[in-house]
C-alpha cells in the first residue's frame, strides 16, 4: 500500500473533526471519530514509510567452510539506486 490510505484517512479524519456543525449524532460523537481516523492515517502513513524505505537495502551473507574446518562469513549490502524520473 502507498502513501494514499494514511493521506485519505487524516483528511477524512480532519473534515469530520473541524467541519463538521454538529457534533453529535444520536450517541456518536462525530469529532471523536475524526479524530481516531487522523490518528489512524498518521500511524498507517509511518508504517507505509517505513516499509518503502526497508526495501532499498538488501543483505547478503555467505558462509564458506575450509579444507581445515575453518569458516569464514562475509556480509554483504547493496542499496538499490532508483532510476531517475523520466523527463
Amino acid at each position: 500500500m502507498g502513501y494514499g490510505g494514511g493521506i485519505g484517512l487524516i483528511v477524512i479524519g480532519l473534515i469530520l473533526a473541524l467541519g463538521v456543525n454538529e457534533e453529535t449524532v444520536g450517541p456518536v460523537n462525530v469529532g471523536m471519530i475524526g479524530w481516531i481516523l487522523v490518528l489512524g492515517g498518521v500511524v498507517l502513513l509511518v508504517l507505509a514509510i517505513a516499509q518503502n524505505n526497508s526495501k532499498r537495502t538488501h543483505t547478503t551473507t555467505a558462509t564458506t567452510t575450509h579444507a581445515d574446518g575453518t569458516q569464514t562469513t562475509q556480509q554483504r549490502s547493496t542499496e538499490r539506486q532508483d532510476p531517475p524520473p523520466a523527463v
